[in-house]
């Protein structure tokens, strides 16, 4: 059981960073005057996506622990999961959009 409580922690807090990568990357490039917007999101959809790959790992070895033990069932996979996915939508949706502002700056 502590295996599976541990990764459920760890899904959640990667998968809390990965729905938060893209929003800190936007504020380091208001707040600070060597940082552009571009760059901020280069960064952010970036860790977005390795966040939420490592957050959806943790998630599914919460899950694999909470299936093969024989003590109730563990709170906390749901959420972690959903916060995985969420990091991971924010992380590809980010990175479309990315892709489509160079094609069309390519275009120009």
């Amino acid at each position: 059981m502590a295996s599976s409580s541990g990764a459920i922690r760890t899904a959640g807090l990667f998968g809390l960073l990965a729905v938060a990568a893209i929003p800190a990357g936007v504020a380091a490039a208001q707040w600070r005057a060597d940082v552009g917007l571009l760059q901020g999101l280069y960064v952010g959809v970036g860790a977005a996506l390795v966040l939420a790959c490592v957050a959806l790992i943790a998630s599914r070895r919460a899950r694999l622990a909470r299936s093969r033990s024989v003590a109730p069932a563990a709170r906390g996979i749901r959420p972690a999961r959903i916060l995985a996915w969420a990091g991971l939508y924010a992380g590809v949706t980010g990175g479309i959009a990315l892709i489509v502002y160079s094609v069309l700056r390519w275009a120009q």
